[in-house]
């Protein structure tokens, strides 16, 4: 029983799946629920060479795992990931809010001296960090209330990610075993991301800072601390000071769409035109984003967009940021259109997509149906091979060409 278990571990969801059928028809639920802890207490024990190996006491290990079992329901969340499969205007629109804008400007006031100081110190604009932080946890309104050690064992338990939530899960301990934050308070996300804006255990050991200059990383209870360490991540992953993350263009008529990086002065003479109204930036470079294709709205966007993706790596969460954190600042709403009433491709067509442009060796992601940068870049090779609008949009007709494609 422990080897079938161990082979559901190394082959993450789907492999759970198929050995609680198998145990179905071989237990009954007592002997199958005993036979998972059994398994997971074996687990837990073979980690202690690891924890000890970076300085975690006994005392820390065995009471950072008092009590804890596998949360089923975790394993279940792995499969929901609404940044890569709802439509980023459905996404983007959860994310502005009246009720989040409404929160995010009250604590634009509160917090404005913290933010001025914190934009100073680490070069990044306070609406990044208010974005980060109003997508994160709703400006600390909620913060997670999963015990972070419980979320991070149950998925190193399965596998998920390989080796990853294993390594978090080590560093949780070393976090514990150098009394940041007590074993109850050390609550997080089902992810075990954690505080006021959601650091995995590494980023804290890496990022943290004390913004409040009171001795303490505090990224759980403390604003200062939470902020702070946020424009630290985001400039030692770097940030670059004065550029701005991107915004919303108008095309010129006729563009040629094969037009993808240039610099903001080369776009001017192109004929694009910021929608705010607002000058082109005197130096750097941007590309071309269209997340709903060449009928949508179109936005430059710089490498800082890709340093908020470095925070997560959904084109629709990197949006979602940096839109709030300009509505939050007096900038205007996204003005373009949504191609909101032409249909979307299903998970089955989606992974279809992938596993098609794959064939012509032009992507080499996982065939998961979660369309991000990887299967946007391919598809607009594809669709430049084709002598289709390359803007990476992938849609029934993208679909429809890939099918006819050899």
């Amino acid at each position: 029983m422990n080897a079938l278990i161990r082979w559901a571990r190394r082959f993450g969801g789907i492999g759970i799946v198929c050995v609680s059928l198998v145990i179905g028809l071989a237990a009954t639920p007592s002997q199958a629920q005993d036979g998972q802890q059994a398994d997971f207490r074996a687990f837990v024990q073979n980690l202690w060479p690891a924890a000890k190996a970076r300085g975690v006491s006994r005392a820390t290990f065995d009471d950072a795992f008092r009590g804890v079992e596998p949360d089923a329901k975790i394993i279940a969340l792995t499969r929901k990931q609404s940044e890569f499969v709802r439509p980023i205007w459905d996404y983007i629109n959860g994310a502005i809010s009246a009720q989040r804008l409404d929160r995010g400007r009250k604590m634009v006031g509160e917090w404005s001296h913290t933010l001025a100081a914190v934009e100073r110190t680490y070069g990044v604009p306070k609406e990044v960090v208010l974005g980060v932080w109003g997508m994160e946890t709703n400006f600390g309104s909620f913060t997670g209330s999963i015990y972070v050690v419980r979320a991070l064992s149950t998925l190193a338990y399965t596998g998920y990610r390989g080796e990853f939530f294993k390594e978090e899960l080590l560093t949780a301990l070393q976090i514990l075993e150098a009394d940041h934050i007590d074993r109850d308070k050390m609550l997080g996300s089902w992810a075990g991301a954690m505080g006021q804006t959601q650091f995995m255990p590494s980023s804290f050991m890496k990022f943290a800072v004390d913004g409040n200059r009171d001795g303490v990383r505090d990224i759980w209870a403390s604003v200062p601390d939470a902020l702070a360490s946020t424009a630290n991540y985001l400039r030692q992953n770097g940030w670059k000071p004065g550029l701005p993350w991107g915004f919303e263009v108008k095309l010129p008529p006729g563009f040629d769409y094969r037009h993808l990086r240039r610099g903001f002065s080369q776009w001017a003479s192109l004929g694009f035109s910021r929608v705010d109204g607002k000058g082109m930036p005197r130096a750097g470079e941007a590309t071309l984003f269209l997340p709903g294709g060449a009928r949508g709205p179109a936005f430059l966007v710089t490498d800082n967009f890709d340093v908020i993706k470095s925070y997560n790596s959904s084109d629709a969460y990197a949006m979602g940021v940096a839109h709030l954190g300009d509505r939050l600042v007096g900038g205007p709403a996204i003005a373009g259109a949504w191609p909101k009433h032409e249909p979307m491709l299903d998970k089955d067509e989606r992974e279809e997509l992938q596993k098609r442009l794959a064939g012509l060796g032009l992507y080499t992601g996982d065939a998961d149906g979660k369309l991000g940068s990887k299967t946007r870049d391919a598809l607009r090779n594809f669709q430049m091979r084709r002598g289709l609008i390359p803007d990476g949009y992938a849609d029934v007709a993208a679909l429809r060409e890939l099918r006819t494609a050899r």
